[in-house]
């Protein structure tokens, strides 16, 4: 599977789990001159922005080691942009990362559902 093709699953797998769990869906993939935010959502009174990392396997690594700091600060002035251009969203910021193995994919279609992990507040 390309890695855009992961990416996109992913998110939308992001999505499902994150919409089961109560999350309401504000945003997808917004984007300005700085950068992209996959996921926006509101989960309580919080305004959490969500960056969803897709892996075919762990051979490279767990999904959540491509989070570094530099990732986690452009997230942090992202949202604030964000923030800038939704005045009407209220409440505090959190920052998540949501991690997504997908094993054994024939195609389009999976053979083996996907392994999920959710880091609530990595940056608040």
């Amino acid at each position: 599977m390309r890695n855009r093709q992961l990416g996109v699953r992913g998110e939308n797998e992001a999505v499902r789990f994150l919409t089961a769990r109560g999350f309401v869906i504000l945003d997808r993939n917004w984007r300005c001159t700085q950068g992209e935010l996959d996921i926006v959502a509101q989960d309580g009174v919080d305004i959490v922005f969500v960056e969803v990392k897709a892996r075919s396997s762990l051979r490279f690594g767990h999904p959540f080691e491509a989070v570094t700091g530099a990732k986690l600060a452009r997230l942090r002035s992202l949202s604030v942009l964000w923030r800038d251009a939704h005045p009407h969203a209220t409440g505090p910021s959190r920052i998540d990362v949501v991690s997504i193995v997908m094993p054994d994919h024939d195609g389009d279609i999976a053979v083996a559902p996907p392994h999920i992990e959710h880091l609530r507040g990595v940056f608040a």
